[in-house]
């Protein structure tokens, strides 16, 4: 298995890439064409649209990139049963998607949107004077996701911005978070793999788990069929993506770096760039050979 050699610095003269981007068609500012758009003008070679549980997006991102002239990575992002933090699979270089994978992705909006109607209810039942039509209205044609509920709650001056509507109301452990449906790791490994992708563990930081319980679930998914690990994302810090990238290299893990870009509704995330803002270089496309 050919794994990446250096680090997300960049500093080789490589041209940028990413493995890790949204778009409109879950919770991304960008449709499909505009972030592949975005991504050529910037420089970028190749580029990976994975979309929380959604595959919407992948048509129209593919045929702009043709276009382009730029390597296209068709993705998803899968949300995992897991306690404390949150766990999300992603699911690259999908070849050949398969009705297993759709049908999991239909099922995971559907509890999503089971989910976003749940939370309404539960501020509504307080005295918060949200609508569902408005908040569709306001999300538009895209997947609504509690980051939506968090800007309604912004607009209703309810808090002052995004981040405190999760503090106090939509995070896990607040008094409006609500469980969606996720997939179990072994069914979402199986449905991206018999897709022709390979599963990687997305931001492993934000599972919340010791060093020592990271070690032990590194085993646990080497045994099941993990294919890698996104080892360099944005929201850790530069020490844990280089530890998580040595743990990954031990354990025979592929290991991928990405910006999980989301536009102008989350400004410290930069295309093409990952944890200190430093460039993912394109040697990172080794991590997809078979």
């Amino acid at each position: 298995m050919s794994l990446c050699k250096t680090d997300a610095n960049g500093q080789n003269g490589s041209s940028m890439i990413d493995l890790h981007t949204h778009s409109t068609a879950s919770d991304g500012a960008l449709a499909p064409r505009a972030l592949v758009e975005k991504a050529a003008s910037e420089g970028l070679t190749a580029l990976a649209l994975t979309d929380h549980d959604s595959l919407d997006g992948l048509a129209e991102a593919g045929a702009a990139a043709q276009a382009l002239g730029l390597r296209f990575i068709p993705g998803i992002e899968i949300e995992i049963a897991f306690e404390p933090g949150e766990f999300h699979l992603l699911g690259l270089d999908l070849l050949d998607i398969r009705q297993p994978l759709r049908d999991a992705a239909g099922m995971l909006a559907a509890s999503r949107e089971e989910r976003n109607r749940a939370v309404i209810e539960l501020l509504r039942a307080d005295g918060v004077d949200l609508d569902y039509d408005e908040l569709r209205a306001r999300a538009g044609t895209g997947m609504i996701g509690r980051p939506h509920i968090a800007e309604l709650l912004v607009a209703k001056r309810i808090v002052k911005n995004k981040q405190a509507a999760f503090d106090r109301y939509l995070a896990k452990g607040r008094p409006y978070y609500v469980r969606k449906a996720c997939m179990e790791l072994p069914d979402a490994i199986r449905v991206v793999q018999e897709s022709g992708g390979l599963a990687f563990v997305a931001h492993p930081m934000s599972l919340f788990a010791s060093w020592k319980r990271l070690r032990s679930l590194f085993e646990e998914w080497k045994a099941l069929g993990v294919d890698g690990i996104e080892a360099w994302h944005p929201t850790a810090r530069l020490v844990d993506c280089t530890r998580l990238d040595t743990l990954a290299r031990e354990f025979g893990f592929r290991v991928s770096a990405g910006s999980d870009y989301h536009g102008a509704v989350r400004p410290d995330r930069r295309l093409g760039h990952t944890v200190g803002n430093k460039p993912i270089s394109e040697t990172y496309l080794a991590c997809l050979e078979r």
